[in-house]
């Protein structure tokens, strides 16, 4: 009998995980985190090219397969379909990872609909729509990993962007509310917070003497952190190593919160 001390705690041979917003940033560092801890690779990306992408050329590389989808996940039939497409696949979703994300600027008396509307279908809505049509094949065979990136604003309230900071606060609360009803089922359902990564959804900020200096003074660690800062907590997470974890907000934020 294999004992949990025994197991191989990070493997993910022979899984097949979906990451999403994987063109770029965080979602190419995870895609190819994964890959290189054994695991297949769906990358969807609203503009993923269908061939010679970045992430296809890492993943493969690495040895695995790695299957590129396009779907806007600002249009709720986009979603709906690409959780149908994932469904007719030959293997099951193993490992989903929700990571599609965008981010509108402006104060809040200055923040309209339109940017507010965007920001809650591709950072919220989206990501419920699709982790409903994969986790309920989750739960008829009573396995599966779900990881979400939620973000510090997940617990603060950040600076002129409301629709971002409602949005990541609303992911940690879905993220409890799928542990709450999964875990007895086999799903661990948990969200990666990213603290300030080097990206370019942060590139005005870094370019921002003055915002950047706060921020770095700010985090104990003294720098940014980078995609694969973050890469590694989410293969923990889709990894057997974190099968008791469930509902959890892991922050990996150079100490950011701990200040």
């Amino acid at each position: 009998m294999t004992t949990p001390g025994h197991r191989r705690l990070f493997d993910l041979t022979g899984r097949l995980a979906v990451v999403t917003g994987a063109r770029r940033g965080l979602g190419l560092a995870m895609a190819e985190a994964l890959a290189a801890a054994g695991a297949d690779i769906v990358a969807v990306s609203a503009n993923l090219e269908p061939s010679g992408s970045e992430v296809a050329e890492r993943v493969t590389a690495l040895g695995r397969q790695c299957l590129t989808l396009r779907a806007d996940f600002a249009d709720r039939a986009a979603v709906t379909a690409l959780g149908a497409e994932l469904a007719s696949l030959a293997r099951p979703v193993d490992i989903l990872v929700n990571n599609a994300g965008t981010i509108a600027r402006a104060p809040a008396a200055e923040h309209g609909d339109h940017d507010w509307d965007h920001v809650l279908a591709v950072d919220l809505s989206s990501q419920f729509v699709l982790t409903r049509e994969v986790g309920r094949r989750m739960l008829a065979r009573g396995s599966g990993k779900i990881v979400f990136t939620a973000s510090l604003l997940s617990y603060q309230g950040g600076i002129t962007v409301p629709g971002y900071a409602a949005a990541k606060s609303g992911i940690a609360g879905l993220t409890r509310a799928l542990a709450n009803e999964w875990a007895a089922r086999g799903v661990n359902v948990n969200a990666v917070v990213p603290g300030y990564v080097a990206t370019d959804n942060t590139r005005a900020l870094r370019e921002d003497p003055t915002r950047n200096a706060a921020i770095l003074d700010r985090i104990p660690a003294g720098r940014w952190a980078a995609p694969d800062d973050i890469a590694g907590a989410v293969v923990f997470l889709a990894a057997p190593a974190s099968d008791y974890v469930h509902g959890t907000l892991l922050p990996v934020d150079g100490g950011w919160l701990g200040r």
